[in-house]
């Protein structure tokens, strides 16, 4: 962890890192809204899955299994999301409002042509997409019916990530949180009423979740889109325009402009943007490829299997919050102040932000271990696969430190230098070399139990734990983006 300030001890590291008022002041600006959004996302997540969850193991598994694909789109939007916000977060250290224009038109386009080409499968041939997740037939066909309805909300979610991600670079972490509540006001609103058919509406199951989630993204796109045009930064910024003049006191509105503002793109643009966001792309899009075919493995172990995974899904996402907001503090802050020249400092704050993580883990494992078989027990899906997801849970505390650890070292630190070539290399080596494997010859030769696959499948945290922190010691990642654009 003390790799990029060798001189200090671990204590003297963790005593300089929460005795740090300005530091810990910028990582809770950001952080804390991000995670209070994904707090949110997840606790809306989990009521889904407890709606549904009353319609049965088969049912919970089959939306659980379509989602799998939309986790693996999710990842796509995210790399590319992930990649122009390294860009966009030195842009705005660096003071250049033309260029971060420039990454928002860029990002947008690049997600709807994302959205585009998952929700062409999803719609027209969606009985093939749940037959690569399950041979259960009633899992299919129950499936089916949701992700043929689901898949219209890709496009607003992947223009949804762009503009979040967009606004919590240029410090407007806070907004989004608004936009958030509202969408999941419509979602568990419109799921209650949907899927049990209540307030007069019919009762349509599945159907209802998936309605419930096209409309909650569409308010969420619409009040996004209202929030964003509002946003102004300091009026010096560089690269303005006469249209862009337009002033309320010392500030500038960020993301007015004409069209060609937000996509007059030259050749040097282009090169750094498509250079470090193609391998985060790349890396999302062969992780999430990876890891959905740990539900593949797990697809043929029977519904329960995939119920109890679904569930402790569920339940590790809720326990993940924080690193969702701590893993964009780290990318935001970072980003800033490489673009801004703060390369010492930058350094200094990469290892508090890993000591960060860790005490982060070792309280929210204690934590776990407290709540797990009260919090599993909502779900109410019978006592087998109750202890299975209990098993599951104690797997994952057991590997809770590398597994964050890695969320900060990958996303955080090295993306915001644009070392996404080794975060490539990290995460598709550690899920293909080592974590498919394993979780193919557990589940299908040597027919193990299913929290044992989930450890097995955990095996690939440890190997990129250590990659990822000799990289950071290598110090490549200390790089001015914004200065070599220009």
């Amino acid at each position: 962890m003390a790799a990029a300030a060798p001189k200090r001890g671990v204590w003297t590291l963790v005593r300089d890192t929460f005795t740090d008022a300005l530091f810990i002041g910028k990582v809770l600006t950001i952080a804390l809204p991000v995670a209070l959004q994904n707090l949110l996302n997840t606790v809306t997540n989990m009521i889904d899955t407890i709606m549904i969850g009353s319609l049965g193991a088969s049912t919970i598994a089959a939306v659980g299994l379509a989602n799998k694909y939309f986790f693996v789109f999710g990842l796509l939007v995210f790399g590319i999301c992930s990649g122009s916000g390294v860009l966009s977060a030195q842009f705005y250290g660096n003071r250049d409002l033309a260029n971060i224009r420039r990454v928002l038109g860029l990002t947008v386009i690049m997600a709807s042509i994302g959205a585009v080409f998952f929700m062409a499968p999803g719609f027209f041939a969606p009985d093939t997409v749940m037959r690569i997740f399950t041979t259960s037939t009633d899992a299919q066909a129950i499936g089916v019916r949701y992700l043929r309805i689901v898949v219209f909300s890709y496009w607003f979610m992947a223009v949804n990530v762009a503009m979040v991600q967009m606004m919590r670079t240029v410090g407007s972490a806070q907004a989004p949180v608004f936009t958030s509540i509202l969408a999941i006001a419509v979602n568990i609103f419109l799921n209650y009423t949907l899927i049990f058919g209540h307030f007069g509406a019919p009762r349509l199951g599945v159907e209802g979740a998936a309605l419930a989630t096209l409309a909650a993204r569409i308010a969420e796109f619409l009040a996004l889109l209202i929030v964003m045009v509002h946003i102004r930064v300091p009026h010096d910024f560089s690269g303005e325009t006469e249209r862009t003049k337009e002033k309320i006191g010392d500030s500038v509105y960020i993301f007015r402009g004409r069209v060609k503002e937000f996509i007059g793109w030259n050749s040097r643009f282009l090169g750094s943007f498509f250079s470090t966001s193609v391998p985060v792309i790349f890396n999302e899009f062969m992780w999430g490829l990876g890891t959905t075919l740990y539900s593949v493995a797990y697809g043929r172990m029977g519904d329960n299997a995939v119920a109890a995974v679904t569930i402790s899904s569920t339940i590790e996402e809720l326990m993940m919050v924080l690193w969702f907001g701590l893993s964009a503090a780290t990318s935001v802050i970072l980003g800033n102040e490489l673009g801004a020249g703060k390369l010492k400092e930058a350094e200094d704050h990469a290892a508090k932000f890993c000591v960060v993580s860790v005490v982060m883990s070792l309280a929210v494992m204690l934590l776990l271990f407290l709540i797990r078989r009260p919090i599993t027990s909502l779900f109410a899906v019978g006592p087998e696969v109750e202890e299975l997801v209990v098993k599951i849970l104690n797997v994952l505390i057991i590997v809770f430190i590398p597994k964050m650890l890695n969320n900060i070292i990958v996303v955080g630190i090295l993306r915001a230098g644009g070392d996404t070539r080794w975060c490539l290399f990290i995460d598709t080596s550690g899920v293909w070399c080592v974590g498919v494997p394993l979780a193919f010859l557990g589940a299908l030769y040597w027919h193990l139990p299913i929290h044992v696959v989930f450890f097995l499948v955990c095996i690939e945290e440890i190997y990129k734990m250590f990659f990822g922190l000799w990289r950071v010691s290598r110090k490549k990642w200390l790089r001015n983006i914004a200065i070599e654009v220009q």
